[in-house]
């Protein structure tokens, strides 16, 4: 049994490459997993791999089962699906969702694992950490049921956000994005895609996504009285500048933060993590999420890709690593 295993390392500011990285030992309680896909975080990923992430951060931005530490080298990575090979019997020959690196092996405790469940397929399942994220997110909001809701962004997050919003027959949901190819992503759900020329009338809530300040600032002018941004951008060291003039104190619009590494207030007591992952990769029993996967590679090119996944330019929605 080999004591190490090929993992993606970012090693320096725009530079990562495939290295040996040592397993942890196998002890009775652990699990043994062969990955089979993994997903690219590309919001959380590109400050990494950027190497943006504040120092005042670096035990917080910690993922779970990363090796190395901020700001370099380090294996990061928090969406992989794999088959459990060795550890508790009750788990052998399992596909399991895990909080893991890029990497083609993991070895972790047996209950950092959870098994997918029936009609969640292996690859679908990459999503589940944005999944979650989205749903706490959805938590957090505590959105008044008959209103209309503004997703602005896009991308994977703000896609998910929209998707689990549109099962709610008394919401009405919008999403905005500056790119509007993106409008084709979501048509298997009840959701308007907007474009930036296109006027709305004020909504109660709005999901803010796409990591700019101009998004941002978008999403305050959106708002009813009494309206609400639920910001779910991550900027790193980048700074943000907003207009807090104008409607900002007279319509007293709130501007709420909504971070996975907590659950949400108004489930905290009677949720766990454990029970708030399970939620997410129930939702992903939708075949219509498939679409947001709008790229599949190899983990052997994933090192000589990933500049082009985590620049500045970079299209599509969501990209998954094949092992």
């Amino acid at each position: 049994m080999s004591e190490s295993t090929r993992a993606l390392v970012y090693t320096a500011p725009q530079q990562c490459d495939l290295r040996e990285v040592p397993l942890a030992r196998m002890q009775d309680g652990m699990v043994e997993v062969r990955t089979l896909y993994s997903a690219i975080s590309r919001g959380t990923e590109r400050l990494v791999f950027n190497g943006l992430v504040p120092a005042s951060e670096y035990s917080r931005m910690r993922a779970p089962f990363q090796s190395g530490d901020f700001p370099f080298p380090v294996a990061y990575g928090y969406a992989a699906v794999g088959l459990v090979e060795d550890g508790p019997a009750d788990l052998i020959g399992k596909h399991v969702f895990s909080l893991s690196p890029h990497q083609e092996v993991i070895r972790l405790p047996a209950p950092a694992v959870v098994p997918l469940p029936d009609g969640v397929p292996p690859a679908r399942a990459v999503l589940a950490a944005n999944t979650e994220t989205a749903l706490n997110a959805i938590w957090d909001s505590e959105i008044a049921p008959g209103t209309s809701v503004l997703v602005v962004g896009a991308g994977l997050l703000g896609c998910l956000i929209a998707a689990l919003l549109s099962v709610r027959t008394d919401l009405t949901v919008f999403i905005i994005d500056v790119l509007p190819e993106r409008g084709a992503i979501l048509t298997d759900f009840p959701v308007r895609f907007i474009t930036t020329t296109e006027k709305l009338n004020p909504v109660a809530t709005v999901f803010h996504t796409s990591a700019t300040g101009a998004g941002l600032q978008a999403g305050l002018e959106a708002l009813a009285f009494e309206g609400q941004v639920i910001e779910l951008s991550w900027y790193g060291d980048t700074p943000v500048t907003l207009d807090l003039g104008g409607a900002f104190h007279a319509n007293r619009l709130t501007i709420k933060s909504s971070q996975v590494g907590h659950v949400a207030t108004s489930r905290r007591a009677s949720t766990t993590y454990r029970d708030r992952l399970l939620a997410a990769l129930g939702h992903l029993r939708d075949p219509g999420l498939d679409a947001l996967v709008t790229e599949e590679l190899a983990f052997d090119a994933l090192a000589d890709n990933l500049p082009r996944l985590l620049g500045p330019a970079a299209t599509g929605i969501a990209s998954r690593i094949r092992y």
